[in-house]
């Protein structure tokens, strides 16, 4: 069965996640431009891009890509820390991003059991 990604809330959270992520890494020191503000927007950007990506293919290898979106998004919780343990933000606003991304994850999981 094929889904069309915009409708599917995994997509809608995973977009609004890289949206957040993308305005705060804009505010790291300049320093971080080429690594951690790099890393977490190219993990940012996974998320919503292979739940996309496998969308349009048959359960079996949805599952795989949104695996992948699903390791992103684990790659990104650590790095979120990281930043955080840096001071690049503050506790709550990594308290807010940190949630949204651990109910991607309960999403996640709970959606690739549901296709298999």
């Amino acid at each position: 069965m094929r889904h069309n990604f915009k409708n599917l809330k995994i997509w809608i959270l995973a977009m609004s996640i890289t949206n957040d992520i993308y305005k705060l890494t804009s505010t790291f020191p300049k320093s971080e431009t080429y690594s951690l503000s790099s890393q977490m927007n190219r993990c940012a950007v996974s998320m919503p891009s292979n739940v996309a990506e496998g969308s349009n293919r048959e359960n079996k290898h949805f599952q795989h890509y949104l695996n992948i979106s699903l390791g992103s998004s684990f790659e990104l919780q650590t790095q979120l820390l990281i930043a955080c343990q840096n001071d690049y933000l503050s506790k709550e606003k990594t308290e807010e991003i940190e949630n949204k991304i651990i109910e991607f994850q309960k999403m996640t999981m709970g959606f690739i059991s549901k296709l298999g």
